[in-house]
């Protein structure tokens, strides 16, 4: 079953297709066959400006982990490695503190409903039983509908470096962020000798990187969106790390 012929995403869709045209229409003038694209990045920026409120929340949640990081080494090691007893303790901690393990989420949550719509707007050939529009729209010649291995299977493998620019861009946003939450908010390594401490210690370095292999499958519109979003996160979070108290 197709979603988008439901009456509720049906209508999203085509509130969000009429944004991004009004967008595209208005940065013409400026940013001529680009203005489709840069109205994605548009989207996005005010997505994020929305979202400020909730990037406090998320500091504030990463400042009170750091503040009980001292209690929450001493309940690894006294629970070692009964994985059951050491959540139950940590659980009680945050209850008791009342710090939401999940409010360092809540940015990334707020986002994904957007981050779909854009998907689905430059995946879909008819919107509202029309011709969608926004896949005619391009950015340096490669459609914001076509994926990385679109792009390179196709005769427009030439203009691949664009997606791989956005890629590694994406890449030193991601280590960046990374970097700075492991100095603002270190986490105990696992002792070498406990079961599972390779593994862990492999997914906290690599997991934040799982946002860039989706970038790499997903429509450039939408690969254009998480660049952005990664970009503007960088800049916001060491801004509210130095003013939220």
């Amino acid at each position: 079953m197709d979603l988008s012929t439901l009456p509720v995403v049906n209508g999203l869709l085509q509130v969000g297709a009429d944004l991004l045209t009004t967008l595209t229409t208005a940065l013409s003038p400026v940013a001529g066959g680009a203005a489709a694209a840069l109205a994605v990045v548009a989207l996005t920026l005010g997505v994020r400006t929305v979202l400020v409120p909730l990037s406090v929340l998320q500091v504030r949640a990463e400042r009170d982990r750091r503040r009980l990081a001292p209690q929450l080494a001493a309940l690894r090691r006294r629970h070692g490695s009964d994985t059951r007893r050491l959540q139950e303790a940590v659980q009680r901690l945050y209850t008791s503190e009342r710090v939401s393990p999940l409010a360092g989420c809540l940015p990334v949550l707020a986002q994904a409903p957007v981050l779909s719509l854009v998907y689905a707007l430059f995946t879909h050939a008819s919107i509202a039983g029309a011709a969608n529009a926004l896949l005619d729209a391009t950015l340096v010649g490669i459609p914001l509908g076509h994926t990385l291995l679109a792009v390179v299977t196709s005769p427009l493998w030439g203009h691949a470096w664009v997606v791989l620019v956005l890629l590694a861009v994406l890449a030193v946003a991601v280590e960046t962020s990374r970097r700075a939450a492991a100095r603002w908010n270190p986490v105990e390594a696992p002792a070498p000798g406990q079961p599972g401490a390779g593994a862990t210690a492999a997914l906290a370095r690599w997991a934040p990187f799982v946002s860039v292999v989706f970038a790499a499958v997903v429509p450039l519109a939408a690969t254009l969106y998480v660049v952005t979003s990664a970009v503007w996160a960088v800049g916001e979070r060491a801004v509210l790390r130095r003013l939220v108290r």
